[in-house]
């Protein structure tokens, strides 16, 4: 009988992410807000139906909002309730945080794009970050420092066999 480890392990509490912000923009700083969610659409992350491909933050009157996110409705979704899957979504920031977004994004260059969607005890949190955008040369650099890694450990297995 093949033994278990002594520690119960957690699921992971991610949701959705999107690996295409890592590839298009040079993530330089990260923040944890909190988003305004309706009860279907709670439901419908608890069943995976959330998509943040193409998604970004957009800070506007010392508010922060959501825009691109994909939140499919479920079929057994309320009859009375619109669901609009690509709705506006109010981020929660501190005043802070929110001051900082909106001056770097007045700078030229620099964006704020959702990197990923994860449980936090009962609430669903966004990691947001602030992203500069890639030129073709570094995404090819990238590619190439990722393969290279690949291969390093590959050669390492084989070494140590």
């Amino acid at each position: 009988m093949a033994k278990t480890g002594g520690k119960n392990k957690t699921p992971d509490p991610t949701i959705a992410r999107n690996k295409r912000a890592s590839h298009d923009y040079h993530l330089e700083q990260r923040f944890e807000a909190g988003i305004a969610l309706m009860g279907w659409e709670v439901k419908s992350i608890r069943a995976g139906k959330a998509q943040l491909v193409d998604s970004y933050v957009l800070v506007r009157d010392g508010e922060a909002y959501l825009l691109g996110a994909n939140i499919t409705p479920l079929q057994s979704a309320s009859t009375h309730v619109v669901a609009d899957p690509q709705r506006t979504r109010k981020l929660l920031l501190h005043a802070k945080e929110i001051a900082q977004l909106f001056q770097a994004t007045q700078q030229k260059g620099y964006a704020v794009v959702a990197t990923r969607l994860y449980w936090k005890g009962s609430n669903v949190k966004c990691e947001i970050a602030l992203a500069k955008g890639k030129k073709m040369h570094d995404k090819r650099e990238t590619s190439r420092n990722r393969d290279w890694d690949r291969q390093k450990e590959r050669l390492m297995k084989s070494s140590s066999r």
